[in-house]
């Protein structure tokens, strides 16, 4: 095992060359935002675009799209209603995030369905939130055609899919349980606490040192789950990329925590682009 370390971050952030343009950053799909839990939605796209995601756009409850334009003109939004569109969309994304606040009734399940059966094998997919709760109930709801998909559950939402007690979450079951769930291999677990830890399926496994009790606040995971859809949006996806989003996330939060009792999650996408160039290599 090995600690993330500010190294390893500066390593994952690459200067950006002059010669560029959005396309070169990614397009960042991202899903869920029921009528009840927009805001999740919104938290996560706000990490993804203040990551550096070339191009964001989501799909949500139609309810949500005016709020989430007005806070940040430069996602783009599409309601979920509209079904042949979102399939063409998940289609020409390069990362797909799908769970925030999504729901667990029919239409979620239909919507993840979607998901599964418009994923390709060129796209990396990141499940969180919801859409790991619609799979342990439903494992066939599982998309198996990415390139690579990455799970980021927090304990309790990795017991209910893993079906192992938080008490008894050893790397070892753990990886055990990635692989049974993925026999593809080509899975990236970031299981999410006091100090997360970022797992593949070869054995290898970063652990996050950083990161304060002023993190404990909703929102938190789902703002994390869009800063990797960032990273995987204009770095090449890894391991080490997955590990260095989690760490630069926790980095921020404790530069706030410097001068705060709690840390919010829209105040840390708000610093993230400060913290990354400082990072930068």
């Amino acid at each position: 095992m090995k600690n993330i370390s500010k190294e390893l971050i500066s390593e994952v952030i690459k200067k950006r060359k002059s010669a560029t343009h959005k396309g070169n950053y990614g397009h960042v799909l991202l899903i869920g935002g029921s009528k009840k839990y927009g805001g999740a939605l919104m938290m996560s796209a706000e990490g993804a675009l203040n990551s550096g995601a070339g191009l964001v756009t989501v799909v949500t409850n139609p309810v949500n799209i005016t709020a989430l334009h007005t806070r940040d003109p430069e996602i783009m939004a599409l309601s979920w209603d509209e079904k042949d569109e979102l399939k063409s969309l998940i289609k020409n994304s390069d990362v797909v995030v799908c769970g925030m606040g999504l729901g667990l009734d029919k239409q979620a399940k239909d919507i993840l369905a979607l998901v599964r059966d418009s994923i390709s094998l060129k796209q990396t997919l990141i499940l969180d939130a919801s859409a790991l709760d619609l799979i342990s109930q439903q494992e066939n709801l599982l998309p198996v055609n990415s390139k690579l998909m990455i799970f980021t559950p927090h304990q309790m939402e990795w017991q209910r899919l893993s079906k192992i007690k938080i008490s008894e979450q050893t790397d070892q079951l753990n990886q055990a349980a990635l692989n049974k769930l993925v026999p593809k291999k080509n899975a990236i677990l970031v299981l999410k606490s006091n100090h997360t830890k970022v797992y593949d399926q070869a054995g290898n496994i970063y652990r996050n040192p950083y990161g304060n009790p002023g993190m404990a606040i909703g929102g938190m995971g789902d703002t994390l789950a869009g800063i990797i859809g960032g990273f995987c949006g204009q770095f090449t996806p890894s391991l080490e990329i997955v590990a260095g989003a989690v760490g630069i996330h926790s980095l921020v939060a404790d530069k706030i925590a410097e001068h705060q009792y709690i840390v919010r999650p829209t105040q840390l996408s708000r610093m993230l682009p400060e913290m990354m160039k400082k990072y930068e290599k």
